[in-house]
């Protein structure tokens, strides 16, 4: 669920950056490039998990 969330993220964050951008809205631009790194460090974070899960698995 969580990359899937990430990357719901960076897409709603892209728009609002584009947005932001042709309207002149410093602000909605700004707080479009965080919800992207918000998504991405989602995304790389339930990587890492399921990298961690799979370690384990072949450990038994």
């Amino acid at each position: 669920m969580g990359k899937l969330k990430g990357k719901a993220d960076q897409v709603k964050g892209k728009t609002k950056e584009e947005v932001g951008s042709m309207t002149d809205d410093e602000s909605m631009e700004m707080k479009g490039k965080a919800q992207k790194v918000k998504g991405r460090v989602e995304e790389s974070a339930a990587d890492a998990g399921t990298r961690m899960r799979r370690m384990g698995e072949k450990k038994r």
